[in-house]
């Protein structure tokens, strides 16, 4: 099955994407795209879905080819497929990924002193990060009053994108609180990694 998404700008070619793989229990079918946005959308969501997904250049166009196995379900963390928004990926820039509600090895009572100055000095360095992941115990900062909670509110107020893990929002159960930012999955922490110019983590 060969999709012509020539000329269509995302989420489009991703939604004619999903429409064609509901159809079909397994097989192939071939997305042709004009843009690197639309390019870069179908292959993450033909992923996402848990297919295999090549990828080839031909001429001004792309050709994604996604091949689904009978019995094949998406990741339960994918995104819908209205999510794709029409914006081209950019090399991703400084993202910072935080793991814990504390700094370092050691006291937890000094670890959390660490982290609230470890935050509170992001926005004294340069360049400032376009985005911020907390995951594992790092979702409690952006799910909890404290006084870092403030810091960070302040970092999005400044246009970094603040994401917290929401399988990790529920496993300490939190689901609904977050405060600060929004829900991600692994599969988007993952994509922002590898694009990212580089990936800052205390530790």
């Amino acid at each position: 099955m060969i999709i012509d998404c020539k000329g269509l700008q995302c989420p489009e070619p991703v939604l004619r994407t999903r429409d064609a793989l509901a159809e079909i229990t397994s097989g192939v079918i071939e997305v042709i795209v004009d843009n690197e946005a639309s390019k870069s959308n179908v292959e993450r969501f033909g992923r996402s879905q848990r297919c295999e997904v090549s990828l080839a250049a031909e001429g001004s166009h792309y050709r994604i080819i996604i091949a689904k196995e009978a019995g094949t379900q998406p990741s339960p963390d994918a995104p819908a497929a209205e999510e794709y928004v029409c914006s081209i990926p950019q090399g991703g820039g400084l993202i910072y990924m935080i793991s814990s509600n504390t700094m370092g090895m050691g006291d937890d009572e000094l670890g959390w002193g660490l982290l609230q100055t470890y935050i509170q000095t992001i926005k004294e360095v340069s360049p400032m990060p376009s985005k911020i992941f907390f995951y594992n115990s790092g979702v409690l900062l952006t799910s909890r009053e404290s006084g870092i909670l403030r810091y960070i509110k302040e970092l999005e107020e400044q246009g970094v994108e603040i994401f917290s893990c929401g399988t990790c929002i529920d496993f300490f159960n939190k689901n609904d609180k977050v405060l600060v930012g929004k829900l991600t999955n692994m599969f988007e922490i993952m994509d922002s990694m590898v694009r990212a110019d580089k990936v800052v983590s205390p530790l």
